[in-house]
């Protein structure tokens, strides 16, 4: 923007560019079946237990699909984007800074890198993102003082921190390995976009298809996908 005193013609400054974010809608569906005896006899609600389980089922697959869907009838998860090194990065992929190691994840200062490879915009409320057996070898690294770098949450609920940053744990994401990405680092409510169909989860109770069951016919539609690519950064085990 321009500072101007009262009575100036502004000139015309930049304009911000919009990009196309139209990810295709993915359905999840389950169809499970109860007899209706076991309906009408159970001394508990059995068809409420039922679509309590099938809820949990959508939001883990879900959860799988947003870390690493290929987009082919399901999200795109934010591993399944072209992965290029940040000193050469481009919008449409996703940057990434080399751990230093062919296989292992020993280098430090390669996660105040990773850090330090997001814009401070962005940074600002940025998270780690890993799964456990990740946490479990990050937990151990020190600075030169030998003070741990890992600080556990101080309040309930509140989350661990690594490098002043709290920490995520998922279970989808990559294992520490050659080539793989086990470690995210980025403002992910800016990053990544999932939108739920305005119809919500939908249940058609369906006691006709064949005599003596009910089928519980459960739809859910989202669409998902990694919508700013600035806004998030992965360290890949490689040297380079």
């Amino acid at each position: 923007y321009v500072v101007r005193d009262g009575g100036y013609n502004p000139s015309e400054t930049e304009t911000p560019e919009l990009t196309l974010f139209s990810p295709p809608w993915c359905e999840l569906y389950a169809n499970p079946s109860i007899t209706q005896k076991l309906l009408d006899t159970s001394d508990f609600d059995v068809a409420a237990w039922l679509i309590e389980e099938i809820t949990d089922v959508f939001a883990s697959t879900e959860g799988t699909a947003f870390i690493s869907g290929d987009g082919v009838g399901k999200p795109r998860g934010i591993t399944a984007y072209d992965m290029v090194a940040d000193a050469s990065w481009t919008y449409g992929k996703v940057g990434y800074i080399a751990g230093g190691h062919a296989s292992l994840l020993n280098n430090v200062d390669k996660l105040i890198d990773l850090q330090h490879a997001l814009k401070p915009v962005y940074r600002q409320r940025a998270r780690w993102l890993m799964n456990d057996t990740t946490l479990n070898v990050v937990r151990k690294f020190k600075d030169g003082e030998g003070n741990f770098l890992w600080q556990p949450g101080l309040t309930e609920d509140a989350p661990d921190t690594l490098l002043g940053k709290p920490i995520e744990i998922d279970e989808n994401m990559p294992d520490i390995g050659a080539d793989a990405y086990p470690i995210a680092f980025g403002d992910f409510k800016r990053a990544y976009t999932i939108v739920d169909h305005k119809a919500g989860t939908r249940l058609l109770r369906d006691p006709y298809s064949k005599k003596g069951f009910v089928y519980f016919y459960t739809v859910k539609m989202v669409a998902a996908g990694i919508s700013n690519f600035e806004a998030i950064k992965f360290l890949k085990i490689s040297v380079a």
